[in-house]
């Protein structure tokens, strides 16, 4: 039997995923930013001295983009470039005192936003649907992840 596409894993974990995005787009610029750069920040706290091009791989987009983004940034006094000790062409990544403030800000509004999308699910339901989601992380990023290619109609 074919499943509804209001119950297709597939399409309601994009849906999921681009509804999150824009409810951080909507945060985000009523703060005077960008989703992008509150990526780029919450990326630079885990990751601090990261290269511009590491964390264009990381968001998938180009270096130049990743470049203007940290630009911005940079101008508001939040990140800064830093030369590399043994590759003077590169330059690495680093958050600014004044960035911090911004960091708790994103960190409050994902865990509020969490606790209210998780609402009404017990604690085993939670951790159940987490375990699921890295089981399928796992499964794409995996070395040995193919499908089976679609052969071409009509042959």
């Amino acid at each position: 039997m074919q499943q509804t596409f209001e119950r297709d894993l597939l399409i309601v974990l994009y849906d999921v995923a681009r509804l999150m995005r824009t409810r951080f787009d909507q945060r985000a610029r009523a703060r005077g930013m960008t989703r992008a750069q509150w990526v780029i920040l919450a990326r630079l706290a885990r990751q601090p001295g990261i290269s511009q091009n590491e964390l264009a791989s990381i968001c998938e987009v180009e270096p130049i983009t990743i470049g203007r983004l940290v630009d911005r940034l940079e101008a508001r006094n939040l990140v800064e470039r830093r030369p590399d000790s043994t590759d003077r062409r590169v330059n690495r990544l680093h958050l600014l005192p004044a960035a911090q403030p911004i960091l708790e800000e994103i960190t409050s509004y994902r865990d509020a936003l969490s606790e209210q999308i998780l609402d009404g699910l017990d604690e085993h339901t939670r951790d159940a649907l987490v375990d699921a989601l890295l089981h399928i992380k796992n499964k794409l990023t995996s070395e040995e992840f193919d499908l089976p290619r679609l052969e071409a109609a009509g042959e």
